[in-house]
C-alpha cells in the first residue's frame, strides 16, 4: 500500500515545524549577533543595506533575480597584504589578489552556511569571476561596490575602487543576498577618501583616470584585462587569422602566448591595478605618504612608472596617445579587446563606456539612430564638449540620422557585414554630413 504523501516522516516533520499563518516571511536578525558570525567566518569588516535602500534601485531587479525572497544585503570586506600589492612584479599581486579572492568566496560559503542551518535563504555570488560571460551586455551577477558603499563599509574613490577607513583599497568585496530583515542597518559612512594626490592618475599606465575624475572604461579594460575573456577572444581571432605558426609569431611575442598559457592555467593575471597600489588612503596606509610623500613617490609610484612593459591599446584610442606621451620607454601593443555588442540595446549601453573624449575635442553634434527588424529601438546620442549622453527616444533636433535593420547594424559593429553593401541595400540609410558619421566613429575606436 503506497503512503500519502503528506503521511511521509519528512514531510510531517516539515509541517510540524512551519510558522503560524502571518508570520513575516523575513526572519528578523539582531545587527551586533549577525555581525558577529560575519567576523568569527572570517570577514575584517561587515556592514547591512536593506534590499529597499534607494542606492540598490539600479540592480534590484537583479537581485531578486538571484534570490526572489531577497530583503537583507550582507557587504563584508577581507584584507590584503599591502607590499604584495604594490609590487612590480605583476606575479606577485597577483598572486595576493587571488589569495583573498579565494578566502572571500570561502567566508562568502561559510556565513552562507551558517544562515542556511536556521533557515534563511542566503546566496553568496561571486566577488568577480566567474562570471555569466555569455550573457549580452552587464556580465556580473550583482555590483559589489555600491552595496559596500551603501552598507558603511567606505566610499568610492576616482580610481573607482572602495577606499575603507581602515584598510584604504586594500580590500575585496563580497556580498551575501538573504531573505532576512535586520534590526538595524548600516549606513553610508561620513568619510572622504581623496586625499587629492592624484596618485592614480600618475600611476596608471593607460591614462584611464584622468585628474577631473573621469574614467576611460575602455583603456582600462583593454589593459589591465588583457588575458580576460575579452582579451582571450581577440587572442583566438589572431590565431585564426594566422595562416601558419611564423604567420602568428610575427603578431604574437613568445611572451605574450606564455602570458596567456599562464593565464589560463592558474588564473588570468591583471596587468595593472596600479591604482590600488599606489592609494595612500585609509588608517593603515596613510602613515608613510603622509610623514614622508617624496619617499612615498620613490618606492611606491616610480617603481610602476619607470618599468618596462608591454601596454594594450585600441588603435587610435585615448590610451594609444597617452602611452606615447607619458610613457615612451613602455612598448604599445595595438589590439582589439574583443567586444562586441550582441544586441541594439548593449550597442546603446557600452557607448558611454567606450567613449573617447581626447577623439572628440572638436564634435559638437546630435545624432538620431532608429533601428528596426527584429530589435525596434530608437536613441538620441549627443557628443558635445567632450561628453556624451544618450537617451531613448528622439529628442531635439539632429545633425545626423541613422536608420537601420538592427541585425545588419549588429554585424555590421561585428565585422561580420560589409558596411557599404548594407548602404547600397537600403539596409542602412543616413541623412546629414557623412563627415559627422566618420567624427562620430573616431570617438569609438575598436
Amino acid at each position: 500500500m503506497r503512503r500519502k504523501l503528506e503521511d511521509h516522516p519528512t514531510v510531517r516533520q516539515h509541517l510540524a515545524n512551519q510558522p503560524p499563518s502571518g508570520t513575516s516571511r523575513g526572519t528578523a536578525l539582531d545587527a551586533a549577533w549577525l555581525r558577529n558570525l560575519c567576523l568569527e567566518a572570517g570577514a575584517d569588516d561587515v556592514g547591512f543595506v536593506a534590499v529597499e535602500r534607494f542606492e540598490l534601485d539600479g540592480q534590484r531587479h537583479e537581485i531578486r533575480e538571484l534570490l526572489p525572497d531577497a530583503g537583507l544585503l550582507i557587504s563584508f570586506v577581507c584584507r590584503m597584504n599591502r607590499e604584495p600589492v604594490r609590487a612590480a612584479a605583476r606575479s606577485v599581486a597577483n598572486a595576493e589578489f587571488y589569495h583573498v579572492h579565494d578566502r572571500i568566496t570561502h567566508v562568502g560559503h561559510e556565513i552562507v552556511a551558517r544562515l542556511e542551518a536556521m533557515g534563511i535563504k542566503s546566496v553568496n555570488p561571486p566577488m568577480g569571476f566567474p562570471m555569466e560571460v555569455a550573457r549580452d551586455g552587464k556580465q556580473w551577477v550583482i555590483s559589489h561596490k555600491p552595496i559596500a558603499v551603501a552598507a558603511g563599509l567606505g566610499q568610492m574613490g576616482i580610481h573607482r575602487n572602495v577606499i575603507h577607513p581602515k584598510f584604504g583599497n586594500f580590500i575585496l568585496l563580497g556580498t551575501i543576498v538573504t531573505d532576512a530583515r535586520i534590526s538595524e542597518e548600516s549606513r553610508p559612512i561620513d568619510y572622504n577618501p581623496c586625499l587629492e594626490c592624484k596618485l592614480c592618475v600618475a600611476a596608471c599606465p593607460v591614462g584611464a583616470i584622468e585628474p577631473d575624475g573621469h574614467f576611460n572604461f575602455s583603456a582600462c579594460y583593454t589593459h589591465n584585462y588583457r588575458e580576460f575573456s575579452g582579451g582571450f577572444t581577440n587572442w583566438i581571432e589572431t590565431i585564426a587569422d594566422s595562416k601558419n605558426a611564423k604567420a602568428y609569431r610575427a603578431k604574437v611575442e613568445d611572451g605574450e602566448t606564455a602570458s596567456m598559457w599562464q593565464s589560463l592555467s592558474f588564473g588570468a593575471n591583471y596587468k595593472a591595478a596600479y591604482c590600488m597600489a599606489v592609494c595612500p588612503a585609509g588608517e593603515d596606509v596613510i602613515g608613510a605618504f603622509w610623514n614622508n610623500r617624496k619617499q612615498f613617490l620613490e618606492d611606491i609610484v616610480k617603481p610602476l612608472q619607470n618599468k618596462k612593459e608591454t601596454i594594450y591599446v585600441v588603435p587610435g584610442s585615448d590610451a594609444e596617445q597617452h602611452v606615447v606621451r607619458r610613457f615612451p620607454h613602455k612598448q604599445v601593443k595595438r589590439v582589439s579587446n574583443g567586444l562586441r555588442s550582441k544586441s541594439v540595446r548593449s550597442f546603446l549601453k557600452m557607448l558611454p563606456l567606450f567613449f573617447q573624449r581626447h577623439q572628440a575635442k572638436d564634435l559638437d553634434a546630435t545624432y538620431h539612430f532608429t533601428f528596426t527588424g527584429q530589435e525596434e529601438a530608437k536613441a538620441t546620442v549627443v557628443i558635445k564638449q567632450q561628453t556624451i549622453t544618450v537617451t531613448e527616444g528622439h529628442t531635439g533636433e539632429a545633425d545626423f540620422e541613422l536608420n537601420a535593420d538592427s541585425g545588419t547594424w549588429i554585424r555590421v559593429l561585428g565585422k561580420m557585414e560589409h558596411p557599404l553593401p548594407a548602404m547600397l541595400l537600403r539596409k542602412i540609410r543616413t541623412k546629414g554630413p557623412l563627415k559627422l558619421l566618420t567624427a562620430f566613429r573616431k570617438c569609438f575606436p575598436s
